[in-house]
């Protein structure tokens, strides 16, 4: 049982498509059927059955996959990153990110990669986005401070966003002006990255307030943006510190204090498990976790 077919094994149980790990290992259907039924030969007993819309896995695979957990995706990763301080790298690395967190926090920290060789396709998306691109293939990495629960990604915790109620001055002491916070910030438009609201509902659960009974006065989905009209005196929003330092120093922004706490995200650095076993990937990986972590201390 060589290792290539233990990869193709778990390519395929996690895609649940001979097609798509396939795609995913660089080879040919025709290969990849050949090597799980190398592998069913040899354990006597079936891995997966076919339907119309790919294949399902037998209590058989289930069982090897559990016994293989992440040794494989580990193995793999650390020879990639091996070969990747051991020679002069070349090729691509696709990178996406919330287009505010790519532009304050990341794009001016990407110097190691370019020096080691790499060349970079940066992408922008939101949280549905940056998942679709990772397990669609069509990106390698991906930055996101939304909770990363899908098994088939892997992730390490870069960096962590307070999320800070602001407004400019004005409309600040209008919100502290009514008879409770909660009424002040219904007396004023609020901004929002999307109809969603993810930053003020967050910011309004860690205080124990109710989210406005109106709609946002206005959606953007670039939170620089928002902040730009925040510093208009368009109404109020929340917005991760990052974004908020200069204007809190200067006083175009006031925070709007929090009742009981001010919420923080984790940003985390997250991949498709089986990308890593490509050098440029790991190195990739590893420069980003390294800057990111400084920068963020």
């Amino acid at each position: 049982m060589s290792l290539s077919h233990l990869r193709t094994f778990v390519e395929v149980y996690r895609r649940r498509s001979l097609t798509v790990a396939a795609r995913m290992l660089d080879l040919t259907q025709p290969a990849v059927s050949q090597q799980i039924a190398s592998l069913e030969s040899l354990l006597g007993r079936p891995l997966f059955e076919r339907h119309a819309r790919g294949v399902r896995p037998t209590a058989v695979a289930d069982d090897l996959a559990a016994s293989l957990g992440d040794r494989l995706d580990q193995a793999e990763a650390a020879l990639a990153s091996v070969r990747a301080r051991s020679s002069r790298l070349s090729g691509t690395v696709h990178l996406a990110a919330p287009s505010e967190y790519l532009a304050e926090q990341v794009a001016g920290r990407l110097k190691p990669l370019l020096a080691a060789g790499l060349e970079l396709r940066l992408h922008v998306g939101g949280k549905e986005a940056l998942y679709a691109m990772l397990l669609d293939d069509r990106v390698h990495l991906a930055l996101t401070a939304s909770r990363i629960e899908d098994p088939r990604l892997a992730y390490e915790q870069v960096g962590t966003e307070r999320l800070l109620a602001v407004a400019a001055p004005t409309e600040a002491r209008r919100i502290l002006a009514g008879p409770t916070l909660a009424d002040g910030l219904n007396l004023c438009p609020h901004l929002a990255y999307d109809l969603e609201r993810p930053l003020i509902r967050t910011w309004l659960d860690a205080n124990a307030l109710d989210a406005p009974a109106h709609l946002p006065g206005a959606t953007a989905p670039d939170l620089r943006v928002i902040r730009a009209m925040l510093r208009a005196g368009l109404g109020w929003s929340v917005m991760p510190d990052y974004l908020l330092t200069q204007d809190l120093r200067d006083g175009v922004l006031v925070e709007i204090p929090a009742p009981i706490a001010t919420p923080e995200n984790a940003f985390y650095l997250a991949w498709v498990r089986s990308a890593l076993r490509h050098p440029r990937v790991a190195a990739a990986r590893d420069a980003l976790v390294r800057v990111l972590r400084a920068g963020a201390g």
